[in-house]
């Protein structure tokens, strides 16, 4: 049978209604879920909020990916730059106990300076994972698990519907706004926004655990796309991968579950009794496709301030930049009540390194699922009521002008 095009005719049931949908249960997804359903409470409105998720656990990269390490909040010399949800779910993280770089005197609410550690640490993906999704249900939001988003549908400039794809077969559902959150901006390619993809590439990369000689350790398997991430176990491998061919990404796991197993047949050479405890379940593709926003945000725009801010965040691999979040660069007019929140953000290629990180997924997600519950055009949302519900929330928009910040 040669290739060709296949036409269908479906006759989609419609079985869920939501005012908020969010697709990709990663930190972005559970981030926004979170924000969505309290910023309808702190509203007074009746608004449901729905999360889907492709796989089975919740936290995307951050858990079924192995990527462990929840990375700093702070800018490197003592100040904490994300709060509200990206400090809460940090601290979710390590409910039943921190596997390494706890940060004591950053939760002690010591004074910390650039010689201790950052407010970053390393926490076990499983027990985070269950965490989140209690956290998740006890805010009322309804989960489900094994869906893929296949579709939308879309009148006058807004989805109304999304159309899923699990063991119960396709289904829709109709939405009042969407969060896209599923790191390579799924919805957005398919509602029509305008999107670009991550130019480089992405290196292999295959994360896992190991237990040997009495030791358990988390082996940070492959260059990650930064020189200075030197800590990182580098490999031969120097091929590129998009992350959106499914072909690829297939051959990409393929090579990475190799990769596990010569790693731990060469640990065996000196630790014998070495034996793979955990490993990935989602392959490790950091930066794929995003929207392109009505602003794309540079990261040559340190301490830059921006009206519409709605939260700040640092730069993971090294000191001192401290950047805000413009609203623009979390939508598109094109579908007006369609947002986006964590890797699929509006960034550059440059900046996309620092954003695509566990903090800026907490607070890029804090914002767009406030947003979603409060408006249905985010081109003409109420900003600034935006804003000081986030502000109540605990999220700090402005660093340099904020109480919060310089009384650290």
């Amino acid at each position: 049978m040669s290739n060709g095009l296949l036409k269908e005719s479906l006759s989609t049931p419609v079985r869920y209604s939501t005012e908020v949908c969010v697709a990709g249960g990663g930190i972005a997804g559970i981030a926004a879920a979170i924000s969505a359903a309290r910023a309808a409470r702190r509203c007074g409105k009746e608004v449901k909020v729905m999360l889907l998720e492709r796989g089975y656990m919740l936290g995307g990269l951050a858990t079924a990916g192995i990527i462990t390490i929840y990375l700093p909040l702070c800018d490197g010399y003592g100040k904490q730059v994300s709060f509200g949800l990206a400090e809460e779910l940090l601290r979710l993280s390590i409910e039943h106990g921190a596997e390494d770089r706890y940060p004591e005197k950053w939760l002690n609410g010591e004074e910390s300076t650039q010689e201790d550690d950052r407010f970053e640490v390393q926490y076990n993906a499983q027990l985070f994972a269950i965490s989140a999704e209690k956290l998740l249900l006890d805010e009322g939001v309804k989960i489900l698990y094994g869906v893929s988003v296949a579709n939308t549908v879309l009148e006058d400039g807004k989805i109304t519907h999304v159309i899923i794809e699990g063991k119960s077969g396709r289904e829709a559902i109709s939405v009042n706004t969407v969060v896209d959150a599923t790191g390579d901006a799924d919805i957005c390619k398919l509602s029509g926004a305008q999107t670009a993809t991550f130019t480089p590439g992405n290196r292999l990369s295959a994360w896992h655990y190991t237990y040997g000689g009495g030791k358990y350790q988390l082996n940070m398997y492959g260059v990650i796309g930064t020189p200075t991430a030197n800590e990182y176990v580098k490999h031969s491998i120097k091929r590129r991968f998009g992350g959106l061919d499914t072909e690829e990404i297939s051959e990409f796991t393929c090579i990475a579950h190799k990769t596990v197993l010569d790693s731990i047949l060469e640990k065996r050479k000196t630790v014998p009794d070495t034996v793979p405890v955990t490993m990935f379940t989602t392959p490790q593709l950091r930066m794929t496709r995003r929207i392109v926003g009505e602003y794309t945000q540079h990261d040559t725009e340190i301490y830059a301030t921006y009206g519409d801010s709605v939260g700040a965040f640092s730069d993971w691999r090294i000191r001192g930049p401290v950047y805000e979040l413009p609203f623009r660069t979390l939508y598109s007019a094109k579908v007006k009540n369609l947002i986006t929140a964590g890797r699929c953000i509006s960034v550059t290629d440059e900046m996309w390194d620092i954003t695509r990180v566990i903090p800026v997924c907490a607070v890029s997600g804090e914002a767009a699922g406030a947003a979603a519950a409060m408006f249905d055009d985010f081109g003409s949302a109420d900003v600034q009521r935006l804003q000081e519900y986030l502000e109540a929330a605990g999220v700090v928009l402005h660093p340099e002008r904020n109480e919060k910040w310089n009384n650290q």
